[in-house]
């Protein structure tokens, strides 16, 4: 498989997705099933071993090409929303249902087994969860399952936020998670992929992957009176964006938590511990 990046590839020794059989070699290929994430946070793992390393997280109602569950409980397949390949818990995924209409634009939100917040929640669904709304009933939405949610906390499917650096600022505070992307914990890829998404902007996982697809480069040798809100700084193997002329807005290890730092010594003290900014991206044209 010399060409392809395994993290967006379907493609095992033993095994491939259809669509890749002129491409790769492999004693099976399978079609593929599409499932529904059913938890508020499915963990995507890199073997099927829940001590294996977090890849990214799969949030509720989004979708999955799933290629095989194992006698273990594990569904290897694709995610389809930004295409990582992985092993996630079976228990996680149903068939897909209904049309998803809505998506949580609070937070997190409790989703009630009926119309009343005294009844304990059946989850708490993150920031960005996709649901299937199918009537009203008093102050709360319905879905298609029958999950009471808080009419407020969500939003049509096909309403975007305006402002990317806006939507990050909402998860200052929260914990910083390797492979996170959920208002549980992220990794700083995992916010830049949520606010950019939130704005109707697909975004890849990875830094590595958003710094090679998203915007313009900007010529930056330092000098930071350059950089502007909203624009992306990429170091080997992280990113931040820029909220203001003197603030930093990403999650970061360092700090374990999304943060904001003072742009000038973030570059600094990141240059030191580790390598200099290799990339500016800018967004130009590319917010609803």
């Amino acid at each position: 498989m010399t060409g392809f990046d395994p993290r967006l590839t379907p493609a095992r020794p033993d095994l491939a997705a259809a669509s890749l059989r002129d491409r790769v070699e492999a004693p099976r290929f399978v079609e593929g099933t599409v499932q529904r994430v059913v938890w508020p946070r499915a963990a995507l793992r890199k073997e099927p071993n829940p001590m294996a390393s977090l890849v990214t997280e799969a949030i509720y109602g989004e979708t999955a090409t799933i290629y095989e569950i194992d006698g273990e409980g594990w569904a290897w397949g694709q995610l389809d929303a930004d295409g990582y390949v992985g092993f996630m818990p079976a228990e996680a995924l149903v068939a897909p249902g209904a049309a998803v209409t809505h998506k949580v634009a609070a937070m997190s939100t409790p989703a009630f087994p009926g119309p009343s917040i005294k009844l304990p929640p059946e989850a708490l669904l993150p920031f960005g969860a996709r649901v299937s709304i199918v009537r009203e009933k008093d102050r709360f939405l319905v879905t298609d399952s029958g999950l009471h949610i808080f009419a407020d906390h969500l939003a049509p499917l096909d309403r975007f936020e305006a402002d990317p650096v806006a939507v990050a600022a909402r998860f200052l505070g929260l914990p910083y998670l390797w492979g996170g992307r959920s208002s549980q914990g992220l990794d700083c890829s995992g916010l830049v992929q949520t606010a950019l998404n939130a704005c109707g902007v697909a975004c890849p996982r990875d830094s590595d992957m958003q710094e090679a697809a998203l915007g313009e480069p900007v010529d930056f040798d330092g000098d930071i009176s350059v950089l502007r809100r909203g624009d992306l700084v990429f170091w080997p193997g992280h990113v931040g964006m820029v909220e203001d002329a003197d603030t930093l807005l990403h999650a970061t290890a360092y700090f374990m938590a999304v943060v904001r730092e003072p742009l000038g010594a973030a570059l600094a003290r990141i240059a030191s511990a580790s390598a200099p900014v290799r990339t500016v991206k800018r967004l130009v044209g590319q917010i609803v």
